[in-house]
């Protein structure tokens, strides 16, 4: 049998000068994996998009996370953290999608604009019915994106708004031109419009965004889509112009999908068209409320989560096929602007606050949807992560005195060199282990040729408590090195106490004549990112 992977052991690679020649050393007569990449065939575009965020006004996740107003201590610009700022950028997060989520299709934006004073004090009846201050509208979120360096992926009100709300809200954001409301805006302390590259006709409208079936929400799709009109001057041109995203289809409901497209290929005029539909899917949601443990979990917890995330693979081949039936040129992005884990929330915290730790595991469960998203990037464009700050899988929790970066943060960081890659072929000849009467694929991976010109892979060894030897084999490469994301347990967490349990570690593969081929140490539930030479 293969050797074990020990706490013990974790420990004592995590403190090696080396990690190299601490994974050769408890690796030894591990599972060995071959795994071959062709890195003469570029395939479609990894979008950067895939990487995107998603901040909805919920918890903590504004409030405390990212906004703290201008006069508080935490170091801040123009009240927005600028501990968060500082690691969303290394992050290059390509779009933040604000302002839900359940809550958009509750919002109205003009609560959320002018002197702070000003603004109305309303509920938030979704997350907890706390009062919301209005504090973080439309200027500061603005402000967030340009701070972060990202895209703005704005979630329009159609489940409790008009469609002159929305494009109004349009025309103010928008227009360059002394219209009122442009003028307004400049008053607001915005001279120049902002920038709304990607537009979400709302969220969830088969529940909290309207309880509508397909066909109600088509015709309102139809209409919301033909008066969303971008007045940027810089967002005219083929290429540039603003992304309509329709509210899609949660999981496994093919029937939504199957009606609106049918409406989308049936349109008259182009003016109401779209350019993406959403799917929303959570992991460990599988009843109400939420009560999968996100610390403290034992092998079959974990393996039953990893299982779950994977149906994500059957949702996006599934409703991508009906797609492709209405949309065989791919004109229309699946765009899966809610996906990550679910669980149970901390213990003492507000349970509608949606606060739960993140753990190694955590990281294992990004990168396998990564990964599938990345091998369907011809339909596959754009994708939201929930959420960015303290809520569900974030990447960052906050304190008053700092912040933790999650595993799952770290992951996302190690994709970075993935965002607008082309996508390599590869395959590889690992087996299926079972545990806890559950089957999991004890490896994944995915290659992609960067930007930088450099090919990079991803490498993922899936078993929660054994070590895995991956024979790689890739064109000419005579050498690989990057950083590997291992932890003690696959129940690691990161704490204010202990930030620095789960964090990179620099990680270089061996050659070896005998297999012509690069050899890399993979420790349990760890991924690994290396960049070939």
């Amino acid at each position: 049998m293969p050797k074990k992977w020990t706490p013990i052991g974790a420990l004592t690679c995590l403190l090696s000068v080396s990690a190299a020649l601490c994974s050769t050393a408890f690796a030894a007569d591990a599972p060995r994996v071959q795994l071959t990449v062709a890195t003469d065939a570029p395939g479609p575009e990894i979008s950067r998009h895939l990487f995107g965020q998603f901040a909805e006004h919920l918890g903590t996740g504004i409030y405390g996370g990212i906004w703290v107003g201008k006069d508080s201590k935490i170091p801040n610009t123009r009240g927005i953290r600028k501990d968060v700022v500082e690691a969303l950028r290394a992050l290059k997060v390509p779009n933040i999608r604000w302002p839900g989520g359940c809550y958009a299709d509750k919002y109205h934006w003009r609560d959320g604009i002018g002197p702070q004073a000003r603004r109305p004090k309303t509920l938030n009846p979704d997350w907890g019915g706390v009062i919301e201050p209005n504090s973080f509208g439309t200027h500061e979120f603005m402000d967030l994106a340009e701070q972060v360096g990202a895209e703005a992926y704005v979630s329009i009100n159609v489940g409790s708004g008009s469609v002159r709300e929305m494009a109004e809200w349009l025309e103010y954001m928008t227009s360059a031109k002394p219209s009122s409301l442009a003028q307004e805006r400049v008053r607001n302390g915005a001279a120049k419009p902002f920038k709304v590259p990607l537009l979400g006709i709302g969220n969830e409208v088969w529940g909290c965004g309207g309880s509508m079936t397909p066909e109600e929400y088509a015709a309102e799709m139809k209409k919301y889509a033909s008066f969303a009109v971008n007045f940027h001057p810089d967002q005219q041109k083929e290429g540039q112009k603003m992304r309509r995203i329709a509210s899609g289809p949660n999981r496994d409901d093919y029937r939504f999908t199957e009606v609106v497209m049918r409406h989308v290929k049936e349109h008259a005029l182009y003016s109401w068209g779209i350019e993406g539909l959403s799917l929303h899917s959570y992991t460990g949601l599988d009843k109400w409320p939420p009560s999968h443990p996100a610390t403290d979990f034992a092998e079959g917890e974990y393996m039953a989560i990893l299982k779950a995330t994977l149906d994500m693979e059957t949702f996006v081949t599934k409703h991508s096929a009906i797609m492709d039936r209405y949309d065989p040129e791919k004109k229309v992005a699946l765009v899966v602007d809610e996906w990550g884990a679910w669980y149970a929330p901390t213990a003492g915290s507000n349970p509608s606050f949606l606060q739960q730790q993140n753990s190694q595991r955590d990281a294992i469960l990004a990168a396998l949807n990564i990964n599938l998203f990345a091998r369907h990037a011809d339909r596959v464009r754009i994708a939201n992560i929930a959420q960015m700050i303290n809520v569900l899988q974030a990447m960052i929790l906050t304190s008053d005195t700092g912040i933790v970066l999650t595993p799952s943060y770290h992951a996302f960081k190690l994709y970075v060199p993935f965002q607008d890659a082309k996508l390599l072929k590869s395959q590889h000849d690992g087996q299926p282990f079972k545990l806890a009467d559950t089957e999991l694929p004890r490896f994944d991976s995915v290659a992609a040729r960067g930007r930088d010109g450099k090919v990079w892979v991803s490498l993922t060894n899936v078993h929660p408590t054994e070590p895995l030897t991956l024979q790689l084999k890739a064109g000419t490469a005579t050498a690989a090195h990057g950083e590997t994301l291992t932890a003690p347990r696959f129940d690691s967490v990161n704490t204010f106490k202990q930030p620095q349990v789960v964090a990179p570690k620099p990680i270089t593969a061996r050659q070896d004549a005998a297999c012509g081929c690069l050899v890399l140490d993979l420790a349990p539930a760890s991924l690994t990112v290396v960049s070939l030479d």
